[in-house]
């Protein structure tokens, strides 16, 4: 019973290590983290299209329910900027500019989001994360940012855009009210944006949207902005969020479900990345399927007091680090924070200019744009590259969740296509060694006489079968220089099924008709399992297998000799030495 509790509730492990001095660590850092999650939340609920008081929820209850069962110690739970890029997709489908209907959506969306999470991680299918490759990841968050910062437009310049995930359909809006700008809502907007950016440049210690909302509410308390037409946030509800349980509509259930499991996913692709990178770096162990539980019991947990979808934040994880956090319990300050701040504060937030929130969103996302990485993955892989473009672009032009799924759907067929046409190497001998490697990037290997020597890097399967066959079938049938003796290095076959095993049976049919032999060296002993009881092990007998290359070309030299007189075994033997 002990075990159980301490594997699925790490909170226990943590109060039984706890002391006075992580106590003092947690406090510090949470605190910090609360600072700027303050206007950080008020403003990424501006995002989904919801009025700011939900942004300071989210940072609630969530904030008490990870710690219980999060294994990280550094991730900050809350409201992320691209989950409410997700979020404000489905609402502006489902529920169009009505707003208490948003709020009902996104408190399903929630709830829904937290269940496909907890039943994955108790499933343990912490490894769908693998189905998002590096280039998928890198195509959508760098897209995701663009649209972001896109949409705060209407804000910035105070003009009428539509909510839309649709960069054209913004471009497109923007240009037809290029002349209604609001000349004092774009100048505020801009300072605003310069300031953060300063701030972040020269002095990024410090919290700089902290400190632009603290100092424009000292200014804006005694100078009305709204004289210059500029919005304000205005009314801000004073207390905590009511205990309700989200509607039970199964109609809506259903159209919300493709939305929730999207979202369900790219969270645990952040949490699972972050976490790992922080457990890395620091020296302890976190467990994927246990992250998944825990942010979707802090989503469901959150629903039933109107939060919206949480996940992990990189940039208030990092806070979080560098402010000395020890344990998870640093979000619990953060959450101490968000509620003082809701039952006394939030009548301090009613009078911030609204380009201030747009202002805050768009220097906060802007350093996800990562074109290093695009720059990265275009000099190491093209194909990698062109994925991560593709996702990229399906993002922006189609709509997330349809970017998203065209990126897996080409990562899966860039990786068919190099299962197809997979590397296969021609082995010559280095000198002075038994080593055997590919003659295109070792000038000094050496070929060996009458005897061809190919290493097959990938698995020997129906995707490749036919390639396999006419490389092979080409390489040791040409008119000048056939070789006698045709040996396969399969060290690096890791699997051979059917379709496989056909195509190696007629290469040894039209090898033996050619007075060829084929060798078959180094395969792992599942393998071997295979071809011993296949059709195959008729016509390859146990006098064709060998465990090294090395092994085999002794073999058919040896062979050689006996035919010819000759003494290319000796000669081999003398380069070996």
């Amino acid at each position: 019973m002990q075990h159980f509790l301490f594997k699925y509730f790490p909170i226990l492990k943590t109060l039984k290590e706890y002391n006075l001095s992580k106590l003092k660590a947690d406090a510090i850092s949470g605190s910090t983290v609360g600072v700027v999650l303050i206007p950080q939340g008020m403003a990424y609920a501006v995002i989904a299209g919801l009025p700011p008081i939900y942004g300071l929820y989210a940072g609630l209850v969530p904030l008490l329910i990870y710690p219980l069962l999060g294994t990280s110690r550094h991730i900050s739970i809350g409201p992320v900027a691209i989950d409410m890029l997700i979020l404000a997709a489905a609402l502006g489908f489902l529920a169009g500019n009505d707003p208490a209907e948003k709020v009902t959506l996104a408190v399903m969306i929630a709830a829904m989001t937290g269940t496909f999470q907890v039943v994955m991680g108790f499933m343990k299918l912490g490894v769908v994360f693998n189905l998002f490759s590096r280039p998928v990841i890198s195509g959508f968050t760098i897209a995701a940012p663009i649209i972001i910062i896109a949409s705060q437009l209407g804000t910035l310049l105070k003009i009428d855009i539509p909510n839309s995930q649709f960069i054209h359909e913004i471009a497109y809006h923007v240009f037809q009210q290029i002349g209604n700008i609001h000349w004092p809502s774009f100048g505020l907007s801009v300072f605003f944006i310069l300031f953060l950016v300063l701030m972040r440049r020269y002095y990024s210690k410090l919290p700089e949207s902290v400190i632009l909302v603290a100092a424009t509410i000292l200014v804006v308390s005694f100078i009305s902005v709204s004289q210059w037409g500029i919005q304000q946030v205005g009314a801000i509800p004073v207390g905590l969020p009511e205990f309700d349980l989200p509607p039970f509509d199964t109609d809506m259930i259903r159209e919300l479900a493709p939305n929730a499991f999207t979202l369900s996913l790219i969270q645990f692709m952040t949490i699972a990345s972050l976490s790992k990178s922080f457990a890395r770096k620091h020296s302890y162990t976190v467990n994927p399927n246990q992250e998944l539980v825990a942010i979707g019991a802090s989503n469901i947990m959150g629903s039933l007091f109107q939060s919206l979808p949480v996940s992990s934040s990189f940039t208030r994880s990092a806070i979080a680090e560098q402010g000395g956090a020890e344990t998870s319990l640093n979000n619990v300050f953060a959450a101490i924070l968000i509620l003082f701040t809701l039952l006394f504060l939030t009548p301090l937030f009613e009078i911030l200019p609204e380009p201030l929130l747009g202002a805050i969103i768009v220097v906060s996302v802007s350093s996800l744009v990562d074109i290093k990485e695009l720059r990265f993955l275009i000099n190491t892989k093209r194909r990698d590259a062109m994925v991560a473009f593709i996702t990229f672009v399906s993002v922006l032009t189609i709509g997330i969740q349809e970017g998203i799924i065209i990126g897996l759907v080409s990562s899966v067929i860039a990786l068919l296509l190099k299962m197809s046409k997979p590397t296969v190497a021609e082995l010559g001998l280095l000198p002075g060694t038994r080593d055997f490697k590919n003659r295109e990037r070792f000038s000094e290997a050496q070929p060996i006489p009458g005897v061809l020597i190919l290493r097959v890097d990938a698995a020997f399967s129906f995707m490749n079968a036919e390639f396999f066959k006419n490389y092979i079938l080409e390489k040791s049938m040409t008119d000048e220089d056939a070789p006698k003796y045709v040996i396969i290095d399969g060290t690096t076959i890791g699997d051979l099924d059917v379709s496989a095993m056909d195509s190696l049976l007629m290469i040894i049919e039209t090898l033996n008709k050619e007075g060829i032999e084929l060798y078959i060296s180094g395969l792992i002993g599942p393998v071997r399992d295979v071809l011993r009881k296949s059709d195959i092990s008729t016509f390859v007998k146990s006098n064709r297998f060998f465990n090294t290359v090395h092994d085999g070309v002794r073999a058919a030299l040896k062979k050689q000799d006996e035919q010819d007189q000759g003494s290319r075994l000796k000669e081999y033997m003398e380069i070996c030495a």
